[in-house]
């Protein structure tokens, strides 16, 4: 039976092929000739460059993966992932930090940053950190990142933690580091192109600070915002959906080559008899002060697509 079955398909498959209209074949490929040289052959050619590019960045870290993979084979995950995110922050973005002498080589601190639509700064600062200075940076990170399948067990290697004040406090008194973004989803989604800090009257931070006694380093990425973007209809209906549900049930778009350079901050000392809401308002305005020093406001993806391909890189 199967063989009559093959038999039968063989003599059709022979029987459509001799119908074939040879010409008219050939006429279709004179067509579509100048577009496959035209286009496709060269985004080919691209994607080859550009995964060049990566192999080169990530091969240059190559002894101390093989070092980190003999130690202890989560460290080596770790560093692999550090080194695959550095070479496509460098590929896509040039990315560069500006201020990392700022963070301790050793001791606790506490990183506050700016939430970007999508944080890939962040990713791009843990992996500099980890491969330059040899120090994991532990984060915190949104209720949600931790229900989407799969995601658990990065959350774990990479030390990224829901975060309570208790908790953060435990991480520093370990002498870590520790980024946290006050503003988190809700910044990130519906902040604009001025970069308005949407903090409200949280005050968890300053807590963590004030208990812990380390210094606060304020971090912001020039262009971030610029990478990926939301848009700007229907966020007073998505805005009211998500302090509802507290689900990112916003759509995303990017992401945009723009350039994405972070500048960190000079630390910020805990004085004694401060309050968490003094503390707060003085790490906001310092943040705010970077953003005003270092970006270009209102933002908007063509100049920052400029400042990309254009304008000479600072740290040249």
């Amino acid at each position: 039976m199967i063989l009559d079955n093959v038999t039968d398909l063989t003599a059709r498959l022979w029987e459509y092929f001799r119908e074939l209209d040879i010409d008219y074949l050939s006429w279709v490929l004179w067509v579509i000739y100048p577009v496959i040289i035209s286009f496709i052959l060269p985004a080919i050619i691209l994607v080859f460059l550009y995964a060049s590019a990566l192999f080169l960045v990530i091969f240059h870290y190559r002894e101390r993966l093989r070092a980190a993979y003999q130690h202890d084979i989560w460290d080596g995950a770790r560093k692999t992932l550090a080194a695959l995110w550095s070479g496509q922050g460098f590929v896509t973005h040039g990315f560069e930090i500006d201020g990392l002498d700022n963070l301790p080589e050793e001791g606790p601190a506490l990183i506050i940053y700016y939430h970007g639509v999508v944080p890939i700064d962040i990713y791009y600062v843990m992996a500099k950190c980890l491969l330059e200075k040899g120090r994991l940076i532990h984060a915190v990170g949104d209720n949600f990142l931790f229900r989407i399948p799969g995601w658990r067990k990065m959350m774990e290697v990479l030390n990224v933690t829901p975060g309570t004040v208790q908790s953060c406090v435990d991480v520093l008194s370990r002498d870590n580091l520790l980024a946290i973004a006050p503003g988190g989803v809700r910044e990130a989604l519906f902040s604009d192109e001025n970069y308005s800090i949407m903090w409200g009257k949280r005050t968890g931070f300053a807590k963590v600070a004030l208990q812990a006694n380390v210094p606060v380093i304020p971090m912001f990425t020039e262009n971030v915002r610029e990478a990926f973007r939301t848009p700007q209809w229907g966020r007073t209906l998505l805005r009211r959906l998500y302090e509802y549900t507290r689900l990112p049930i916003v759509p995303i778009y990017g992401i945009f080559p723009v350039k994405l350079v972070t500048h960190f901050g000079e630390p910020i000392y805990p004085e004694p008899g401060s309050t968490p809401e003094d503390f707060r308002d003085l790490v906001q305005t310092q943040l705010e002060d970077l953003i005003r020093k270092h970006q270009r406001l209102p933002s908007n993806i063509p100049r920052s697509l400029f400042q990309r391909f254009w304008e000479k890189p600072k740290n040249s």
